[in-house]
């Protein structure tokens, strides 16, 4: 069993996440906001952007709240796309990648013509499970949608849960 604590430190307005991992005691810094010297280990963000379609909106202009699912896998699509990978990609390397969770919590509504930002970050290091956090933003920067997903590593031949691939492990490390 892994214990995990968690300690939030700011200093000179850079917020700096320390992660420390007992009894094999291992820090990784998280420099979050503007700084050159990144974990590879927990700062794995993507930022996608996207105009909000006139399709999904209903009449009032409002994006149809079934609709966030599909901007947090074009979210999670381009995170694995920027790490060298494609769902494509991984399909025909025997692997699937099923949603077995999804949370969404809806702070604002995003309207027909919003340029959306969506946020990917990787929760933890993946093990038969990849967890994913999210954030939507408007061209204002107002918080619209904050979410996570569960996904887990189907074996497309044994269709078995199986291990996190090595290849996508080793560009998280």
């Amino acid at each position: 069993m892994q214990i995990c604590e968690q300690i939030n430190e700011k200093k000179n307005g850079l917020g700096i996440d320390f992660v420390v991992f007992f009894p094999h005691t291992v820090v990784y810094p998280n420099l979050v906001k503007n700084s050159y010297f990144l974990s590879k280990l927990f700062v794995k963000k993507n930022t996608t952007k996207l105009r909000v379609r006139y399709g999904e909106t209903d009449q009032m202009g409002v994006v149809y709240y079934g609709n966030y699912a599909q901007y947090l896998e074009q979210g999670r699509t381009e995170w694995l796309r920027e790490l060298g990978f494609s769902y494509k990609w991984m399909e025909e390397n025997d692997i699937l990648l099923p949603v077995t969770k999804l949370n969404i919590d809806y702070k604002l509504p995003a309207r027909y013509d919003d340029v959306i930002s969506i946020t990917t970050k990787l929760k933890e290091i993946p093990t038969f499970k990849i967890e994913f956090v999210y954030e939507i933003r408007n061209q204002d920067e107002q918080l619209l949608v904050t979410a996570s997903t569960t996904l887990v590593f189907i074996n497309a031949v044994t269709k078995k849960i199986t291990k996190a691939p090595n290849y996508l492990l080793e560009k998280l490390m």
